[in-house]
């Protein structure tokens, strides 16, 4: 009979949501919880929500949620017995679950050897070979030599994916459509994967175009059963990184999931797996799927899976951990309905997706849907860890239901102070392809001018509100009922929204109502309510609610189910920094840490060549040449961390006769 490990304190070796949804589950279930934290992370809620927290380090992650010894450390201090590892960061190291088992813990997760053997992509890839799972062709060899690289990518046909071993999350994965663009992904993507997983190892595989991406959630005990929960489609995404999961998948019909989640089942069988774990396919629109890789850990959107069957993934976890058996048997697994999740990000959609951080001035959930997330009014998002600050997740007796719901729920979110793709998520999930349940991965590459299309009556609006907000708030907070009389004189605006400048006229009427022209168009606007956050107002006879922030010149409020930002430029110079590309300085996109300098002071450049490349929010970004010219400075280092808008590099024009 295998040997019980029970245990009572568990240290969540996370940060954020997860270990928020970790906590959850594990007082649930009678277990003390125990939280890390870096400086950066010290005012966050997971660290307020557990019984115990220790600070492991500084904010970026190699020296606090990767740090395997400050880990150990802060769970022999605090009394732990058992580690958590979430997802992300060190859920998939088998050094640290190594680690976790020498030091006398309980691991919740499978043994140190699985997680090794189906880490390494090429190893897994045999693994699943050798046990009869269809896997895509490709080549896995140890010979790394770009050389013999392009030679085996020749041999497997374009277009083909280059795929760090170590990877995960789409960094070190590279789509490359011609021979001639080889050379240059093949560099990026080592390059990011060294910096990910410290491991520059990359497989080949024939590119399956347009396929759908279905996973099988799994669970082994230690007791020699195993199960499968069904599968997740998580098609919609976006840089190989998955942006909107549902279950079960539109694709996929009782027969071939009975047929998938058997060879999921006798595939970690197989190799004598324990926990949760999940096997991802590509599907073909012939109905063949292929295995690419195994996750050995918790997925990010396991509520799907949880929401269609009633289980609590979580508790699974923590039983299996302890050596219970599994509580039921395949035949017992019930589905119901239909679930769809969307991952709210810290990033701008319209600027390639591009990873934001600072603080989230406002925030409030909806509380129709299921949403798991770190945030608070005030929350700071820090450059160092993924973009992900939020799920939303909704179920409903079918697929549309199911997608109406969640739409809803997204105009409801208040979410302001921080770009999000929130706006990019509701277009994805009303697009038509969508709707229909047609959506492959090249669902965004494909229809990405429509999901990112401007909405010119939206933005009209948005500013006929912001103008009005913008006078009521122009003390810094809302002033209340109590002005009646109406101001004598017509105020004169200028700010900037979405992208554009406007000018309006207001005309107060009194008593909260207002007379606005833009474009020589007139509006009228009353307020009905108004509070220190929020409004209720008349815009052109439509009543609405209106969340709002101010914030020095800056006004953050929502309209329409879509947050807005408006910049009072009333007092600003009629001058920018950064005019554009013309002055020659590169600047910092975003906040983040300066991973390779690719050209020296003096070096002629053409426009568009690489020159920095950053990483944030675990993503590379190259940063090239505004203009042609030459290096005249440059203002950083690799390993430095710069701030968005920074000044990073200067190219001058290049001598005459040069």
């Amino acid at each position: 009979m295998p040997m019980a490990t029970p245990f009572h304190k568990i240290l969540v070796a996370n940060r954020g949501e997860i270990a928020l949804r970790v906590m959850r589950s594990a007082k649930a279930a009678g277990y003390r919880t125990v939280a890390v934290f870096s400086e950066a992370d010290a005012d966050a809620r997971h660290v307020e929500a557990a019984d115990q927290a220790v600070c492991i380090g500084g904010a970026q992650p190699s020296a606090s949620y990767l740090n395997i010894a400050a880990l150990i450390d802060a769970a022999r201090r605090t009394g732990a017995d058992a580690v958590h590892p979430g997802y992300g960061f060190l859920a998939e190291n088998a050094d640290f679950a190594q680690a976790c088992i020498d030091a006398g813990l309980v691991f919740i997760g499978p043994s140190p050897a699985a997680i090794r053997a189906m880490g390494h992509k090429a190893g897994a890839k045999q693994l699943m070979m050798d046990a009869g799972v269809p896997c895509v062709p490709g080549y896995q060899g140890e010979e790394q030599d770009a050389t013999r690289l392009a030679e085996e990518a020749q041999r497997i046909g374009y277009p083909v994916m280059i795929k760090a071993v170590a990877g995960g999350g789409g960094r070190g994965m590279r789509l490359v459509a011609a021979a001639a663009d080889f050379a240059d992904a093949l560099r990026s993507a080592q390059s990011e994967a060294a910096h990910a997983f410290g491991d520059a190892t990359v497989i080949l595989e024939r590119a399956i175009l347009e396929p759908r991406h279905i996973e099988i959630q799994v669970f082994a005990d230690r007791h020699g059963h195993a199960i499968h929960l069904g599968e997740r489609d998580c098609s919609v995404q976006r840089r190989h990184q998955k942006l909107i999961e549902e279950s079960p998948s539109p694709a996929v019909s009782p027969e071939l999931r009975a047929r998938m989640g058997a060879t999921a089942v006798a595939a970690v069988k197989a190799i004598a797996y324990e926990g949760a774990g999940t096997l991802e396919f590509l599907l073909d629109r012939e109905g063949r799927y292929y295995f690419m890789e195994m996750n050995t850990r918790l997925q990010v959107e396991h509520p799907v899976t949880e929401a269609v069957t009633g289980l609590d993934l979580v508790d699974l976890q923590l039983r299996v951990a302890a050596g219970q058996p599994l509580p039921l048997r395949q035949e017992e697994v019930r589905f119901e309905g239909h679930a769809i999740e969307v991952r709210l990000c810290a990033e701008d959609a319209a600027a390639g997706f591009l990873p934001q951080s600072g603080r989230m001035a406002l925030w409030r959930a909806p509380a129709q849907l299921r949403v798991d997330h770190a945030m608070r009014d005030g929350a700071d998002i820090p450059p160092f860890y993924d973009s992900m600050i939020a799920k939303l997740i909704a179920h409903g007796a079918d697929r549309d239901e199911a997608r109406r719901k969640l739409d809803a729920g997204l105009q409801d979110l208040d979410a302001l102070g921080v770009t999000t793709n929130q706006v990019f998520l509701q277009r994805c999930l009303r697009h038509p392809v969508f709707s229909a349940g047609q959506a492959t991965t090249a669902f965004i590459g494909a229809h990405q001018a429509e999901l990112l299309a401007g909405d010119e009556a939206a933005q009209a609006r948005a500013a006929v509100v912001a103008s009005a907000l913008l006078l009521e708030t122009d003390g810094g907070a809302a002033r209340g009922p109590s002005r009646l009389l109406p101001r004598q004189l017509p105020v004169v605006q200028r700010f900037d929204i979405a992208g554009r400048s406007v000018h309006a006229q207001l005309s107060d009427l009194g008593a909260h109502r207002h007379q606005v022209q833009i474009d020589s168009v007139s509006h009228e606007i009353r307020f009905l309510d108004l509070q220190a956050q929020t409004a209720r107002l008349v815009c052109d006879g439509i009543v609405e609610r209106v969340a709002f922030l101010r914030a020095g010149d800056r006004l953050h409020f929502t309209w329409g189910g879509a947050p807005w930002t408006a910049a009072d430029t009333a007092l600003a110079a009629s001058t920018r920094q950064g005019a554009g590309a013309g002055d020659g300085k590169l600047r910092a996109s975003m906040n983040g840490r300066v991973v390779a300098v690719q050209v020296e002071v003096g070096q002629r450049v053409e426009a568009g060549q690489a020159v920095i490349t950053l990483e944030a929010m675990k993503m590379e970004h190259v940063h090239a040449a505004p203009t042609a010219g030459v290096v005249t400075a440059l203002h950083v280092s690799v390993g430095e961390q710069v701030a968005a808008r920074r000044v990073v590099a200067e190219i001058g024009p290049e001598a005459p006769g040069a």
